[in-house]
């Protein structure tokens, strides 16, 4: 009786009991760390180990627990990887990508923050939704091109056309510019005017193919204005 009443106890506190749709969506996504599972989720489904090798800070138990959350909330399910990989996965569902606002929404607000630390380790999802987000239409204004991005052991692809930006994970073949290394060298490119030169000298970034294009890339980006 007496664990029952600790366990009834744990949970109630895990509840806003409140039918506002924001109050749900914290009982879903409101622990520590699953907002970033999802995250990391956003470009098609990884393994366990994969998203802990993404998000360093997370222990195996409390990475467990969120996405067995996440999974009874119906947002994300486990699949099994085909050939030859053949492994289990984890991988949002229709409802589980529709949160990708969230982040842009957050990721705005966020940067906007004084007290915003851009040196701070990041993962490869978390630099191209970051892209996703932060792309200007005027600057992106008849730029068209395909552009690659291996930052890790991940590979993705950059679609840019008519002021846009998509990013698939994929194989990177047939673009115009490539670029390889760390997602912060790349943040550091992009967001920190740091010449490529200087990346490149430190081993933190390769560009391969059109260098011209790849800068020219780069500008697309822009941080909204710090508050206060």
């Amino acid at each position: 009786m007496e664990l029952e009443k600790i366990t009834e106890s744990k949970s109630s506190r895990r509840r806003y009991n409140d039918a506002c749709g924001a109050a749900h969506a914290l009982d879903i996504v409101g622990e520590r760390w699953a907002l970033l599972v999802i995250r990391e989720l956003m470009f098609g489904p990884k393994r366990f180990s994969d998203i802990r090798a993404s998000l360093p800070g997370i222990s195996a138990n409390v990475l467990t627990q969120r996405l067995e959350g996440l999974e009874t909330f119906g947002v994300l399910t486990r699949k099994r990887l085909p050939p030859p990989a053949s492994a289990w996965a984890y991988e949002l569902t229709p409802w589980g990508y529709q949160a990708e606002p969230i982040f842009q929404v957050f990721g705005r607000w966020g940067a906007s923050s004084p007290l915003h630390d851009p040196t701070l380790p990041l993962s490869a999802a978390s630099i191209l939704l970051s892209f996703r987000t932060m792309i200007d239409a005027n600057r992106a204004e008849g730029f068209s091109a395909r552009i690659g991005f291996t930052i890790g052991q991940e590979d993705f692809v950059a679609t840019v056309a008519d002021g846009e930006i998509s990013i698939v994970r994929e194989e990177v073949r047939d673009v115009a510019a490539h670029f390889i290394g760390r997602a912060e060298a790349l943040a550091a490119a992009a967001y920190g005017a740091v010449p490529l030169e200087t990346l490149e000298q430190d081993g933190a970034l390769r560009v391969e193919g059109d260098r011209a294009l790849a800068r020219g890339f780069l500008t697309l980006f822009v941080l909204p204005d710090k508050a206060g």
